[in-house]
This record gives C-alpha cells, sequence and structure tokens, in this order.
C-alpha cells in the first residue's frame, strides 16, 4: 500500500524529490511536478542554465504570455551560443509557428514545423504530441504539458490538471541519442522512457496494459481524452471483477468537442464491472498518467485514444514506490474534488441514452477509422 507522505517538490538547487538508485556509484533523479505552476519556472530555469545544447519538441506553443517567456529565453540561449533546436507541431502551433520560426532563427536556433497544414495536401496527418524539454543532456522533462498559461494556476483558477516529470542522470543522456532516432526504448535503473516513432504508440499502450493486468490492489488512472479500444476496455473491467480498486479520473469538460460522448457511452460497462469514476469539472483535465499499486507510475503525452497510436507520442515509466505514492497523492487530491459518476446517473431516458450512444459511438468510429488511415499512409512511407 502506499505511504501517505505530502508531496513538496523541490526547487532546482535543492534536495531532489526523489534519488532512484541505479548503477553503483550513481543515481537518477525523478521530480513529479504539478502542472504549468510547478514545471515552468523549472523548465525556464535549465534554459537559463543551458551551457551546450537545448532540445524543445512540444505540441502547442502559445506566443503570449508563458509562452513569450519561453520565446525570450530560448533566444537568449541562442545568441550566448548554446545550440538551441524548437520542434513545434504545424496544427497543434498553427496560430504561431510562423512567428516563432522567424524569431528563434533570426538568433540563430534551428526551428522545424512538424506536418505543417500544407502538407495535409500530401496526405500526411499524424501529429507531433510529444512534449520534451532536454538540456545539456543533463536534465529532461517530460510529460502532458504544453506551453501556454492555461497549463498554469492564476488566482482561484487552477489551471489545467497536468503532470510532468524533470529526470536527471543517465536516462538524460540515452534520450539525447535518441531523439531522432524513431520509436526507443531507454532504461536506466528504476526509470524507463518510451518514445514512438513509425510504429506509431502499440508499445505504449501495452505498457498500460501490462501494468493493469499486473495490478494486485488498485489502478488510479487520469486520463483527458479517454477513448480505449474495446481491449483495453476488457482489461480495467478484468482487474475490477477480480477484486482490484479501479478509480478512472475523467474529465467533466473537455477542450474537445463530443469527446465526453465518447466517453460516457461506456459509463455503464465499466460501472457495471465495479469500476470508479470521477470527473474533474474544476477545470479542464489534461493529464495521461496512472498509478499501479501505489508502486508503478505511467505519465506522459499518450492518450488512450485511437489517434494517440499513430502520432508521435511519449511515455515515462517509474518503478519506485516514493515517486509512485507522490502521483498517488496527486490523483486521489483530485478525484476528492471530482464529482463521483453512479449508475444511477446514467439511467437516462431512453431517448437521452440513444442520442449519447449515436453521438459516443460515431465520434469513436471516426476517430478509429482516421488514424487507421493515418497508419496506412505511415506505412507506405
Amino acid at each position: 500500500m502506499r505511504t501517505e507522505a505530502a508531496f513538496v517538490p523541490q526547487p532546482m538547487t535543492g534536495v531532489p524529490a526523489s534519488l532512484l538508485p541505479v548503477a553503483p556509484g550513481g543515481v537518477e533523479e525523478c521530480f513529479l511536478l504539478d502542472g504549468g505552476t510547478e514545471a515552468y519556472p523549472r523548465m525556464l530555469e535549465a534554459i537559463a542554465r543551458a551551457r551546450e545544447h537545448i532540445h524543445l519538441e512540444v505540441y502547442t506553443f502559445e506566443r503570449e504570455g508563458v509562452g513569450a517567456r519561453f520565446l525570450d529565453a530560448l533566444v537568449a540561449a541562442a545568441r550566448r551560443g548554446v545550440r538551441v533546436k524548437v520542434m513545434v507541431d504545424g496544427w497543434g502551433s498553427v496560430t504561431t509557428s510562423r512567428y516563432l520560426t522567424q524569431t528563434l532563427r533570426a538568433a540563430g536556433a534551428k526551428v522545424r514545423v512538424f506536418n505543417p497544414l500544407t502538407s495535409l495536401c500530401l496526405g500526411r496527418s499524424w501529429r507531433n504530441h510529444r512534449k520534451i524539454l532536454l538540456v545539456d543532456d543533463e536534465v529532461a522533462f517530460l510529460g502532458g504539458i504544453n506551453i501556454g498559461d492555461a497549463y498554469a494556476a492564476h488566482g482561484d483558477d487552477p489551471g489545467w490538471a497536468d503532470l510532468a516529470l524533470e529526470l536527471r542522470g543517465d536516462i538524460c543522456r540515452q534520450l539525447g541519442a535518441k531523439l531522432t532516432a524513431g520509436a526507443s526504448f531507454l532504461r536506466s535503473g528504476p526509470v524507463s522512457v518510451f518514445l514512438s516513432g513509425l510504429g506509431g504508440g502499440h508499445r505504449l499502450r501495452k505498457q498500460y496494459l501490462a501494468a493493469i493486468d499486473g495490478a494486485k490492489e488498485e489502478v488510479l488512472l487520469a486520463h483527458a481524452y479517454f477513448l480505449p479500444d474495446t481491449g483495453f476496455v476488457r482489461a480495467l473491467t478484468r482487474a475490477a471483477r477480480r477484486g482490484v480498486k479501479v478509480v478512472l479520473l475523467l474529465a467533466g469538460r473537455s477542450d474537445v468537442i463530443f469527446a465526453r460522448a465518447a466517453t460516457m457511452r461506456l459509463y455503464g460497462t465499466f460501472l457495471r464491472a465495479g469500476v470508479h469514476i470521477h470527473e474533474w469539472t474544476a477545470s479542464t483535465l489534461h493529464a495521461k498518467a496512472a498509478v499501479v499499486d501505489g508502486q508503478h507510475l505511467l505519465v506522459g503525452s499518450f492518450n488512450l485514444d485511437p489517434l494517440s497510436l499513430v502520432n508521435l507520442e511519449t511515455l515515462v515509466e517509474v518503478r519506485e514506490p516514493g515517486v509512485a505514492a507522490q502521483a498517488a497523492l496527486w490523483l486521489d487530491k483530485h478525484v476528492a474534488q471530482a464529482r463521483h459518476v453512479v449508475l444511477d446517473q446514467c439511467a437516462r431516458s431512453p431517448l437521452q441514452r440513444w442520442l449519447l450512444d449515436v453521438v459516443g459511438l460515431a465520434v469513436a468510429r471516426f476517430a478509429e477509422r482516421f488514424a487507421s488511415f493515418i497508419g496506412r499512409r505511415r506505412q507506405r512511407r
């Protein structure tokens, strides 16, 4: 069972939140960060301290607010001689990619816009959905957080609910060597990093399934865009029926139209199997994370939906009780503040149930077929 220790991330100059033993004579450091509120200051400080090179890969990079601070930091790094490489997605950063490119290149940085909208004419529809900041092969930030003001708290607004990991140690050196190598699997001690490449995210999905199938006590799972396939639904319901406590923290409101309908059509199936469902409504849920048996953490950019199987994604596994306990506390806190969904609430009128099933199924099937189409196009290249 997990321990009830307070989650207090430490500053970069302080004592690490967790020291993970690896080979004799070395350690891996792993810090769990709560949204942009905790991640952005540490990321900006890492950029300011960069000596040799910076690699930033992000789906959405906003121009204003915190995005302007990141842009200024990257420009300053490039001008003092640091090799700066930035990759943004052509769809996720559609309104800002031209300005970012012009500004960064003028400072001497390298910039790539992954599959800009014009590439749709050539059939390249897959996206780069990764969120990676790597500095000097010494410190890396991976998770679900884009660069934008929505991901940080502002007064009483908690910001989008999301998580990231700050990693230090040999895993960062490995990451630097594999960033352009397509699909990669990296491991250093209890920390593993999966990068999906041309083959898509099927291996990342398998990590989730293996963790759920091996669960003995508890599965805590928070996912923003939850459109699991039949095999994944069965894995969760099997776990619940064999006595594992399965808790889903899902989006009570979404930034993607009709996404909730596709998720809600599965509520009855889950609830009848004994799965606990809670909807986060205080802000937009954007996390993609799971904790199994208080020992095993999965977190990254990888959504449990068909499109993440064909996009470029990341997933980090940490098999260390201290870090997993911190993530479980984050999940418990959000579950406690979320709306509990019970089976009676799913018993709407026949017309309402029919409309929900039709809309939800249509969204799910469209996502599956679109992902299948993208996958076939990628395999031909």
